[in-house]
C-alpha cells in the first residue's frame, strides 16, 4: 500500500479550479498541499473537494498567499502559522497530522526585491522554519515539509544560473539557510531518485516564452524526515498541468511513500 502526496502552487484556487479538479480526478492523490490560494477561508470551494471525499484544512488570506491541505484520511491537530514572529500576518504555513505523520504545507516568501524589507523577511522566515524543523526532529515526529520554497537549491535546478545569480531565490544567503535545514537530517525527495539531472523544473514564468522554451526553475520541494525517507518509493514532477489552458505557473510535484 502506498500514500500519494502532492504539492502544487495553484496561483489562485478560484482561477484554477477547473484545472485543479481535472488533475485531482486523474492523478488521485491521497493528500494534496496547495499554496498561493489568493482566497479567504470562506471563499475556498470546500464543496468540490468534499464531493471527492477529501477532508480539508485551510489557512487563507485575501488576495494573497494562503495554504491548504486536503486528504482522503481525516486531518487532525491543525496548526496555522509558523511560530517565532507574532507580528507575521501572512498566511504561509499550515501543519496537520494525518495517520501519525505531520504534514507541513508552506509557501516561503519570495524575497524580491532584495534591497527591500522582503528579503530580510524571507531569511527570518527560513530561520523560523529551521527552528520548527529542529523541534519536530527532537520530538521524533515523522514529517514532510512540502510546498513552494521559493528556493533554487543548485545550478542544475535552473535553466540559467547566471541570470538568476542575484535573485532572492538563488542568492547564497537563501541557499545556505535552505541547506542548513537539510543538514539537520532531512532529505530532498526529488534528488533521491533524480540525482544531478538538469532541466527538471516546477515553475515556468508566464513571460518571454519560458514554458515552450523550458526556461524553468525547481522551487517546489518535498523535504522528508528520516522516518519518511525510509518509506519513500518515488518522487516525480508532473509537467502536464503547466501546459493546460489558464494554467498555474507552477506544476505539481508528487511523493509516494509506503503506508
Amino acid at each position: 500500500m502506498t500514500i500519494k502526496i502532492a504539492s502544487w502552487n495553484v496561483n489562485s484556487i478560484r482561477a484554477r479550479m477547473p484545472n485543479v479538479l481535472n488533475w485531482l480526478d486523474t492523478a488521485k492523490p491521497d493528500i494534496l498541499m496547495m499554496q498561493e490560494l489568493k482566497a479567504q477561508n470562506e471563499q475556498f470551494p470546500n464543496e468540490e473537494f468534499e464531493k471527492r471525499g477529501y477532508h480539508l484544512a485551510v489557512h487563507g488570506q485575501k488576495s494573497w498567499n494562503g495554504v491548504a491541505i486536503i486528504s482522503k484520511e481525516p486531518i487532525e491537530n491543525v496548526t496555522i502559522g509558523l511560530s517565532g514572529n507574532d507580528n507575521d500576518e501572512q498566511s504561509r504555513y499550515i501543519e496537520a497530522t494525518i495517520n501519525d505523520v505531520q504534514y507541513c504545507c508552506l509557501y516561503l516568501p519570495n524575497g524580491n526585491p532584495v534591497d527591500s524589507e522582503k528579503y530580510p523577511y524571507k531569511l527570518e522566515w527560513l530561520d523560523r522554519l529551521y527552528n520548527r524543523t529542529k523541534e519536530m526532529l527532537a520530538n521524533g515526529t515523522p514529517f514532510v515539509l512540502g510546498g513552494d520554497f521559493n528556493i533554487i537549491p543548485a545550478n542544475e535546478d535552473c535553466y540559467d544560473p547566471t541570470a538568476w545569480a542575484d535573485d532572492a531565490l538563488f542568492r547564497l544567503d537563501s541557499r545556505r539557510k535552505f541547506r542548513s535545514i537539510l543538514n539537520l537530517g532531512l532529505t530532498d525527495a526529488f534528488r533521491v531518485e533524480h540525482r544531478d539531472i538538469a532541466e527538471s523544473y516546477t515553475f515556468w514564468d508566464y513571460q518571454a516564452g519560458a514554458w515552450p522554451q523550458n526556461k524553468g526553475i525547481r522551487i517546489d520541494h518535498f523535504l522528508m524526515s528520516p522516518q519518511i525517507t525510509d518509506r519513500m518509493l518515488h518522487c516525480s514532477i508532473d509537467k502536464q498541468p503547466r501546459g493546460e489552458e489558464k494554467a498555474s505557473d507552477h506544476t505539481p510535484i508528487i511523493l509516494e511513500i509506503k503506508k
